[in-house]
């Protein structure tokens, strides 16, 4: 006999070797037991978590001559002929590629006769979701009201695509994915029975990646076991053989990432290459690592929340004390972005080399969590002492620092002057011509166009030397990079020529997100358009 896959060698045949699915089995046993069958069921759930296979366990159980506790004996010649697959009573269709209208016309003519062999004949849809409209309203009325000796049992992975009057005449049973842990035992006891040996480590690994999964788990330990025949399978096999990383490397591309070294976080891709695994993979497997370490971050037990070796847990818990929860919902929402582009590119390196620099520079990014992670860093590096930071006021060439109409003192004179208040303050005026643009500010972008107008609703006025108006935006108004161009400022230029003829250059700024930086003194509060509103 030819070699058979593992999850068709030991797919269930009762209830009791169905795994992980506890709520639903112990209801259909209880309906059997009692003489309760239902006439239609809808078996949901993602791929591999047993629909089909309680199905047909449910088929043969209603035809089975001699029931054991509410599964099938597997004894009788029902049950033998079900188990072959050559039932007459028992009809699988795919929906996939039966789905149209004349398909569903057939089962309706075939329902008129009686069962010849056992009490029901059982119809199984598997992926009912494909039937197309005709096809569903054709099904419609003898899904309601089927002749007694009929069962429907209709298996879907997106309950969601099918009409709602279908789903209304069907018990609904919602298949959750496997754990983790059941997934091991399962596959632990499958190879003890075919005797080969297998590392703990390495079936906690397939698991992992089978994502609930009890088929696709079979599948990927069936494919490592075909490359190393005859030989222990090990943790360092299985990733070898599924193109995937060890959790090390992410430990120490994380903690390069959060230093900002990206010499070295380019150093360990390059490893990961040259290994040849497979890159999609990687970066949906680093994904799950940041995910532990967020998990490790926010639970004082994180033995509870994440799978993981204690080895493992510790260096989480170490780089979880470098790092705060925003930065690593960044990290997180840049390789999720990058996960989804690198499916279908055909450079998939260079996509995964542009999110690793944007991880290690968060100043490429403007969006909340990549300032905070600016943040961070500008902190670890005051605090390890690699910044020095200046106590004395910030300056800038030809500006000069005004503080309610004062001049701060320098820095030299700091001390001096917070001990000692003058006793006639010396009130230093903003230049004159600089004053009068900004007292006819309003006039000024009234002279604008809406559009162009609306740009600098939020902005404030500085001071500049003697005879430059320095327009300043919000640390975070992105209407600075759009409005700080030669062109615009030329036309203001221009209108406060024409307007209060007084020649005064203009110039953009934008405040510092830390404020450290905000050395201008502002000579009127946030300007308030006192102008007429126009549709645009």
């Amino acid at each position: 006999m030819s070699y058979q896959a593992l999850y068709r060698k030991f797919r269930p045949n009762t209830f009791d070797e169905v795994k992980g699915q506890d709520h639903i089995v112990t209801t259909l046993k209880n309906q059997i037991n009692s003489d309760r069958i239902g006439h239609a069921y809808l078996f949901c759930g993602t791929r591999g978590t047993g629909k089909t296979s309680v199905a047909k366990i449910l088929a043969r159980a209603v035809n089975c001559e001699n029931p054991q506790d509410g599964s099938p004996c597997m004894e009788c010649e029902t049950c033998k002929t079900s188990e072959g697959g050559s039932a007459p009573n028992i009809i699988e269709m795919d929906a996939a590629s039966n789905n149209g209208v004349d398909d569903v016309r057939q089962i309706i003519e075939e329902i008129q006769y009686s069962p010849t062999v056992g009490k029901y004949t059982v119809y199984i849809i598997d992926e009912v979701h494909m039937l197309s409209g005709p096809a569903f309203n054709a099904l419609l009325k003898t899904l309601e009201e089927p002749p007694a000796y009929v069962i429907f049992i209709l298996a879907t992975t997106e309950p969601h695509k099918i009409p709602v009057t279908i789903l209304s005449r069907c018990q609904r049973y919602d298949f959750k994915r496997i754990s983790i842990e059941t997934i091991v035992d399962r596959l632990q006891e499958l190879m003890d029975k075919e005797g080969i040996s297998v590392d703990d480590k390495a079936l906690r690994y397939i698991a992992k990646v089978a994502d609930g999964s009890m088929r696709d788990a079979l599948s990927l330990l069936d494919q490592c076991i075909a490359f190393y025949a005859d030989q222990e399978l090990t943790y360092e096999k299985v990733l070898e053989v599924l193109g995937a990383v060890d959790g090390e490397v992410f430990s120490r591309l994380t903690r390069c990432i959060i230093q900002g070294d990206v010499a070295s976080t380019m150093k360990i891709l390059d490893e990961v290459v040259i290994q040849g695994r497979e890159l999609g993979q990687f970066v949906n497997d680093f994904i799950w690592y940041l995910r532990n370490l967020m998990l490790v971050k926010g639970s004082e037990d994180a033995m509870e929340v994440i799978d993981a070796p204690m080895e493992r847990i510790e260096s989480l818990k170490q780089e979880a004390e470098m790092v705060d929860n925003e930065t690593v919902m960044r990290y997180i929402r840049v390789l999720s972005e990058t996960a989804a582009q690198i499916k279908y590119s055909d450079q998939k390196r260079v996509l995964l080399e542009i999110a690793l620099i944007k991880l290690n520079t968060p100043a490429m990014e403007n969006d909340y969590e990549s300032l905070i992670n600016r943040i961070s860093v500008l902190e670890n590096k005051i605090e390890s002492g690699n910044i020095k930071v200046d106590a004395a006021p910030v300056r800038r060439a030809n500006a000069e620092v005004v503080t309610n109409g004062n001049p701060l003192p320098e820095a030299d004179d700091t001390a001096d002057a917070l001990e000692e208040e003058p006793e006639e303050p010396v009130e230093k005026a903003v230049p004159e011509d600089v004053q009068y643009v900004a007292d006819n500010w309003n006039m000024i972008l009234n002279k604008m166009s809406p559009l162009q107008r609306v740009n600098f609703k939020k902005t404030s006025l500085a001071v500049k030397g003697d005879d430059t108006l320095l327009i300043v935006f919000g640390a975070e108004d992105i209407m600075f990079k759009k409005c700080n161009t030669i062109e615009m400022v030329d036309m203001i230029n221009s209108i406060i020529k024409e307007q209060v003829k007084k020649d005064v250059q203009v110039e953009m700024t934008q405040m510092k997100p830390n404020g450290n930086d905000n050395y201008f003194q502002m000579i009127t509060s946030k300007i308030n358009l006192d102008v007429e509103e126009e549709d645009f």
